[in-house]
C-alpha cells in the first residue's frame, strides 16, 4: 500500500540501536540517544508504532522528514527501513542513517554519501533489504575495544563512562547538527564541516 498524502516525509531519517531499557546509553544505541535529542529540539515526538519502529513526522531544516527509531533489533533494521522506502516512495539517496562505528575514534563523526557495512550489522540488514549501498550515513565513533582479546559485542553493548561520556555526549551534539547541515546545505557542505 502507498501513501499519498501532504504529510509523507520526503527524507527518511533512521537512527539505529536496540529497543529496552538494557540496551539505553550503550556505545551501540547512539543512534537512538541522536534521534531523541533532534526529536527535542525541533518537537517532533517519535511515539508511532509504523514499520515496526518507532516514528515521528516533522520539518528539520525546511524539509518533511520521518524520524524513525526501528525496534527490531539492530541486525533486522532494514525491514523498518525497506517497508517505509516502499510506502513513501523514498529513494536511497533521501534515506540518512545515522550508526555507532567502532573503527572511529570515541567521539569523532564521519559523514559518508554511501558504503559498505563496514561489519556493522544494523547497516547490513538494511543494505541486503534495499539492495543497496547508496544510502548517505552518519557515523559516530565509539571507538574499538581496549584490546584484541575484548569481545566485540560486549563492547559495543556496554555504557562508556567519565571522558569516554562526554566525548560520545559531544558526538551526539554534533551528530544531530550533522542531520540539519545534510538536509539544509547537503552532503558535501556536510562531509567538509564534520569529516
Amino acid at each position: 500500500m502507498l501513501f499519498f498524502s501532504s504529510n509523507a516525509p520526503n527524507w527518511l531519517l533512521v537512527f539505529l540501536g536496540n529497543p529496552g531499557e538494557q540496551y539505553r546509553d550503550t556505545r551501540h544505541n547512539v543512534g537512538f540517544l541522536t534521534a531523541e535529542l533532534l526529536a527535542k529540539e525541533h518537537n517532533i515526538p517519535i511515539k508511532r508504532i509504523k514499520f515496526d519502529a518507532l516514528t515521528g513526522i516533522g520539518t528539520i531544516s525546511g524539509e518533511k522528514v520521518m524520524l524513525m527509531m526501528p525496534q527490531t533489533y539492530m541486525n533486522r533494521s532494514g525491514d523498518a527501513v525497506y517497508l517505509a522506502a516502499r510506502s513513501y516512495k523514498i529513494p536511497p539517496e533521501r534515506i540518512l542513517v545515522v550508526t555507532d562505528d567502532t573503527a572511529i575514534d570515541t567521539g569523532r563523526l564521519r559523514v559518508r554519501r554511501r558504503g559498505s557495512a563496514g561489519g556493522h550489522n544494523g547497516l547490513k540488514s538494511i543494505i541486503m533489504r534495499m539492495q543497496s549501498e547508496e544510502f548517505p550515513r552518519i557515523r559516530i565513533g565509539v571507538g574499538a575495544p581496549p584490546h584484541p582479546e575484548y569481545d566485540l559485542a560486549d563492547w559495543v553493548l556496554g555504557r562508556p563512562r567519565g571522558r569516554e561520556m562526554e566525548a560520545v555526549q559531544s558526538a551526539i551534539g554534533e551528530a544531530a547538527r550533522a542531520v540539519e547541515v545534510v538536509l539544509h546545505d547537503g552532503l558535501d557542505a556536510a562531509m567538509a564541516e564534520f569529516n
